[in-house]
């Protein structure tokens, strides 16, 4: 594969690098890199190999979302660690669906049970904002300070509810319970409210078969007690073991 011709870096973050691309304002480069952060980068690792694989399951979870109508920034992956995308102006939230109660919130809500089902999907916001360790933030709260409208922030949910039912239909025709799921906006030039940022074994939280003791998303490097060289190994094995499931995807 011929090497990338990129334009000027215009961020980079704890797992990407986005470029700008040499001759077209309204595209730029997300290369995915290599490293693995918890705890807002408190804990954080190089795992040789992710960002390739990182890069081949947004791609394929990218074109699912296309297919299935909703808008995104994605158009493309031009090497094995880079993806091809709309620019965009990032809206700083992030948005989570949970479909199942675990983690974090059952920690904020110990009155409701770990396992509760969540039917319709909840959806929450986040400010993004490491320094505050990414802080709950209401729907008018987002409007007065000034991140979205209401009306956004209506889309924003109603989005986020449509990319969560779309993934836990691919995952569970796998068999796969897909517990929660993170995701980020953006608006694009032409003023397009859009999915974009990654969606990544990073984004979720997966249980084959329901079973949460069988996770294969970034929690088990949360869980660990200590960071090993075999402890990566696993994990690794586990981030190429989901990309190969997202492959099946689009089949």
């Amino acid at each position: 594969m011929a090497s990338m011709i990129y334009g000027p870096k215009l961020a980079e973050g704890k797992t990407k690098i986005v470029y700008a691309h040499p001759e077209q304002d309204d595209l730029v480069y997300l290369v995915h890199k290599d490293g693995l952060t918890a705890g807002d980068g408190a804990r954080r690792n190089t795992l040789p190999g992710k960002g390739k694989v990182a890069c081949r399951t947004t791609s394929n979870v990218f074109a699912l979302l296309e297919r299935a109508g909703v808008p995104t920034h994605y158009v493309g992956r031009p090497a094995e660690d880079v993806n091809l995308v709309k620019r965009c102006t990032m809206i700083p939230l992030e948005v989570v669906m949970r479909r199942i109660a675990t983690g974090s919130f059952i920690r904020r809500h110990p009155e409701i049970a770990e396992g509760t089902r969540f039917e319709p999907v909840r959806v929450e916001f986040f400010l993004k904002d490491d320094a505050r360790h990414d802080p709950l933030i209401s729907d008018a709260e987002i409007v007065a300070q000034g991140i979205a409208t209401a009306t956004e922030v209506g889309m924003l949910r109603d989005t986020g509810r449509r990319v969560f039912e779309v993934l836990e239909a691919a995952w569970a025709a796998l068999d796969v319970a897909l517990v929660d799921c993170k995701i980020e906006f953006g608006r694009t030039l032409a003023g397009d409210l859009v999915v974009a940022d990654v969606i990544d074994n990073d984004s979720w939280r997966i249980w084959p078969g329901g079973d949460k003791s069988r996770m294969l998303d970034k929690q088990v490097y949360r869980n660990m007690p200590q960071v090993t060289d075999q402890g990566l190994a696993e994990l690794f094995a586990k981030y190429q073991q989901v990309a190969d499931l997202t492959d099946r995807f689009l089949q």
